[in-house]
């Protein structure tokens, strides 16, 4: 498993165990959005801020996006759906691990919704990027969410069950949704042997998100996994840098805002 170790290595902090990703794949599901328009420069732009990751499709990684600024970890995106689509809770794989050794990717990752119509070869195909990424010694992110007909977003026993599906296909981190309460969230992170991070969710204030993310982080979360929530924002550098310092430094959200 060394090759696991050391690209984990790029992803999460060594003194704190904790990371920063901002995904930006969601160019793939909804199209040229705001904020991702200039690839190259909001990759820069988070990595200057201090975040230990980015999340690409595999054409933006050939496309070069670490033409400048300092280097950031890279983890590849594997799976994928539109807007457009008449399910857009089906996502299919559209990338393997193989490619993104070769991408010179440090982690991959895949999206899975539990209640989905087509859970289950969700499911299945994770358990096939599980093989692979054994096999080629790559670090795998799972983001798993409870989306379906009748079910709740943000309860914690669905949220639990998503990173208890997670763990047990073999993921090495794990993104889902906060269930908004930190009692709840650390029986989820206190019965699972692998780091669980939460999603942004819906764009908040400032330090309104800071406080979810010190809640979150107290509740024993690994860290971040916040796409629009920060790369939509009037200065997404200043912001993801705020982050860091709750995440990295235990600031307080007050006092992460008023720091550069």
């Amino acid at each position: 498993m060394i090759g696991k170790e050391i690209r984990l290595e790029r992803i999460m902090d060594r003194n704190t165990g904790r990371a920063v990703i901002i995904p930006m794949d969601h160019g793939f599901t909804m199209g040229q959005i705001e904020g991702l328009r200039n690839m190259t420069g909001i990759v820069s732009e988070v990595s200057e801020a201090g975040a230990n990751a980015i999340v690409l499709h595999k054409g933006m990684v050939k496309g070069g996006h670490r033409k400048r600024g300092k280097d950031i970890g890279l983890i590849v995106h594997l799976s994928a759906s539109t807007s457009m689509n008449p399910d857009p809770n089906d996502k299919v794989l559209v990338c393997t691990v193989e490619e993104a050794v070769a991408l010179g990717a440090d982690a991959v990752s895949i999206h899975i919704n539990l209640g989905a119509p087509n859970e289950s070869r969700m499911i299945e195909s994770a358990g096939a990027v599980v093989r692979d990424c054994n096999r080629w010694g790559m670090p795998l992110l799972i983001m798993i969410y409870p989306r379906g007909k009748g079910i709740d977003p943000t309860s914690p026993q669905a949220i639990g069950h998503c990173v208890r599906v997670a763990e047990e296909l073999g993921a090495d981190l794990i993104k889902t949704t906060y269930t908004g309460d930190p009692a709840t969230f650390r029986q989820i992170t206190e019965a699972c042997s692998v780091p669980v991070m939460i999603a942004g969710g819906e764009k908040g204030g400032d330090l309104e998100t800071l406080t979810t993310i010190r809640d979150a982080i107290g509740a024993g979360a690994a860290g971040v996994c916040m796409g629009r929530n920060a790369f939509q924002r009037e200065d997404p550098g200043r912001f993801i840098g705020s982050i860091c310092r709750v995440v990295h430094e235990g600031a307080s959200p007050a006092d992460a805002l008023e720091r550069e």
